[in-house]
């Protein structure tokens, strides 16, 4: 059974909404070379105290962080370390936060200094295909839909979609159902309804499609080294259509 949320929970989660996606920002400012993720999963735990919430993913299926913080092949779940980042990298924060008992769930891809053009566009791709994705998000509409819109546009721009992993549902949960897969056929698979809430997540690799488990035990990278991006919002179904929370 999907959850559905009230009124109220949805404004409680907004007002979360809004916090997580400040402290993204402050972690946006303070991502460049010369930094480590490991000084950015600090920061963000501390920014998130600060704020009166809580972090969702710090021992969320034994998860050692804060913060997920990917790095160039690297594609979700990269656990911070001493690693520093340098000129050129492709850095993706994944962030968590618990307020009020419910979830919200926040990701983006910036590049570290200067990057390659192809690496900024495979960037700004799966930045609008979740732009593409959430004008799907309304009553009567599917999961496939979204699936579909995140599909389309990232193979018409010649990149690759990660299928093995998805998106969720979000709430009381950092994961509930549905799953909210980032290919799919339209008109096909769950219909949505007012009062859910998703976590959309598109993924995207410029090279051959598939993923591998990373040496550090969470992380999945690209099965061929390529480089990856990944963007995420909580979205919420309303009778007008959806809502962001996580801005």
């Amino acid at each position: 059974m999907i959850p559905i949320k009230t009124l109220q929970e949805i404004e409680i989660m907004a007002k979360g909404g809004k916090i997580l996606a400040r402290i993204m920002g402050e972690l946006k400012a303070k991502s460049g070379p010369g930094i480590t993720t490991k000084e950015l999963d600090k920061l963000a735990e501390k920014l998130i105290f600060s704020y009166g919430t809580k972090p969702a993913f710090k021992g969320y299926n034994n998860f050692p962080a804060v913060l997920c913080i990917s790095v160039n092949e690297q594609i979700v779940h990269g656990v911070p370390s001493d690693r520093v980042l340098l000129e050129g990298d492709v850095l993706s924060l994944d962030l968590g936060i618990v307020y009020e008992g419910l979830c919200l769930d926040m990701a983006i891809t910036m590049p570290i200094g200067g990057i390659s053009p192809e690496a900024g566009r495979l960037i700004r791709t799966v930045k609008k295909a979740l732009k593409r994705a959430i004008a799907r998000v309304k009553p009567g509409k599917t999961i496939g839909d979204i699936g579909h819109a995140i599909q389309n546009y990232i193979e018409d721009q010649d990149f690759q979609v990660i299928k093995e992993l998805c998106g969720h549902g979000i709430g009381k949960s950092v994961h509930e159902k549905p799953d909210v897969l980032n290919f799919g056929r339209r008109h096909k698979g769950l219909k949505l309804e007012p009062g859910m809430v998703l976590a959309i997540e598109p993924m995207a690799v410029m090279g051959k499609p598939g993923i591998k488990k990373g040496p550090d035990g969470f992380c999945y990278q690209t099965a061929d080294n390529s480089l990856s991006a990944q963007f995420e919002h909580t979205v919420a179904v309303t009778e007008k259509g959806p809502r962001v929370l996580t801005e």
